[in-house]
């Protein structure tokens, strides 16, 4: 299995957006998210993928 985690800092340089729009991105349920051990927040890039998509889909 080898599915690509990233950081809050990393999805943010993608979106380019702040860390408070990801976590609000998290909290709501639009972007999904995994925690890693107690504090370690991580996007699977496949998830930053699918909510791009998403968005492409409304936008047309």
């Amino acid at each position: 299995m080898s599915a690509e985690l990233l950081t809050v800092p990393e999805a943010m340089a993608l979106l380019k957006v702040s860390r408070w729009t990801v976590y609000n991105l998290i909290r709501s349920g639009e972007l999904a998210s995994i925690l890693v051990g107690e504090r370690c927040r991580r996007i699977p890039a496949t998830a930053l993928d699918a909510y791009v998509t998403r968005l492409c889909e409304e936008a047309a």
